[in-house]
């Protein structure tokens, strides 16, 4: 059962990074086999190339990510980048109200479908340029790119709640780091960089096509 297999996933994961209860159990909920290529490669820590010129996310990375934005308390997050939907899946479980966009609408309509199978109905997808955001809904509590990015569009600072938590993976001198941003006074404060990462990075526009 996958279950098991996600628990040794989460050992692995522990031995690199200090995984909280509330973040452990979210990824240990989901079925990440139903989120990749290939069943054999599901639980390495290792990143997945899953089309489009994409990859689906080291799962060591998706809990950084998910712990570096404190989730607790919070009631809504902007993904920025739906990609496979695997970070979606583990936000849904975190939070009340997930929102993702996702600029490719091959993968996007795949990710719909396994949000359906899986039975999630708290997670809502847009076809769009993420850099844009999703403004009818916001603002949010917190914002997650899953993208890499040189710097955080305006649209995105003025859709986060004041006090708000951004995650976003930055592009600084040929290196990308995870770098979490805090609002205060209506403007985007860097609170801290936290890890080195490989991101895909993000683009303008959508791509229509299926």
């Amino acid at each position: 059962m996958f279950q098991i297999k996600n628990a040794h996933m989460c050992e692995a994961i522990a031995q690199h990074f200090s995984l909280e209860e509330s973040i452990k159990n979210a990824i240990c909920a989901i079925n990440r086999e139903e989120f990749v290529p290939s069943k054999q490669l599901a639980y390495s820590l290792d990143a997945l190339p899953m089309g489009a010129d994409q990859f689906i996310s080291s799962p060591l990375t998706v809990a950084k990510m998910t712990q570096f934005l404190k989730p607790q308390g919070a009631d809504s997050v902007l993904e920025i980048g739906c990609g496979s939907g695997y970070q979606a899946m583990v936000l849904s479980k975190l939070f009340r109200r997930v929102f993702s966009i996702e600029r490719i609408e091959k993968l996007l309509v795949e990710a719909k479908k396994r949000f359906r199978k899986l039975g999630a109905t708290n997670i809502h997808t847009k076809l769009g340029d993420g850099q844009l955001g999703w403004s009818e809904y916001g603002p949010y509590d917190r914002i997650l790119f899953s993208a890499c990015t040189r710097s955080i569009p305006p649209a995105l600072n003025d859709q986060l709640e004041e006090g708000g938590i951004l995650v976003a993976p930055i592009l600084d001198n040929q290196a990308q780091k995870i770098t979490r941003f805090i609002k205060k006074g209506g403007v985007l404060v860097v609170d801290q960089v936290l890890d080195r990462c490989l991101f895909v990075p993000i683009l303008d526009g959508i791509e229509r096509g299926l």
